[in-house]
């Protein structure tokens, strides 16, 4: 496994200690460096170091080799990335308690901005203003009750909005229909 949502692990990239995006021969490069500097019978040969850094030299050359089944496999690599950054992307999201659209919030006017406000579980609120939506790239149109939202080189997203005492957050799912 690659990560842990508790715990972020060493990737293959790092164990081969090449950058995510390099070529197959950077891989295969780095994978031999790696196993000629660690290799269990080299060391062996010239060895006066403790068993316990033969036992860590040891566990670093099965990690050298696992990196390059994977890394060195395009299919297999590919399958790795996927894996990777989808766990990323889930260890690194805040936790969301809830989905919210426009038409959940409340409105506001205050004169220039119109303040969104949606009330949490605990009595305070989430919310955001048009002004800060206006500096990420969408535009608010009230006509009358309704609300929606303008995107101009924009597409459609979402905003997390933290509560203003405790420690929930909401995703503000912003789409132009």
């Amino acid at each position: 496994m690659l990560l842990d949502k508790n715990a972020i692990q060493e990737t293959h990239y790092e164990v081969l200690n090449v950058e995510e995006d390099a070529n197959y021969e950077k891989i295969r490069a780095s994978y031999r460096r790696a196993v000629l500097s660690i290799h269990p019978d080299k060391l062996l040969k010239t060895s006066e170091t403790s068993s316990n850094s033969n036992q860590t030299d040891g566990e670093r050359f099965v990690k050298v080799q696992k990196a390059w089944e994977i890394l060195g496999d395009s299919s297999s690599r590919l399958s790795y990335d996927i894996e990777l950054r989808s766990l990323r992307r889930d260890v690194l999201a805040p936790e969301v308690a809830e989905d919210l659209s426009l038409q959940d919030m409340i409105i506001e006017e205050d004169g220039e901005a119109v303040e969104l406000f949606y009330q949490c579980r605990c009595g305070d609120y989430f919310s955001v203003d048009s002004l800060e939506l206006q500096k990420i790239g969408y535009s608010l149109l009230k006509e009358g009750s309704r609300i929606s939202i303008v995107t101009v080189d924009t597409l459609p997203g979402s905003v997390i909005l933290p509560c203003g005492s405790c420690s929930l957050n909401a995703r503000l799912v912003l789409s132009d229909n």
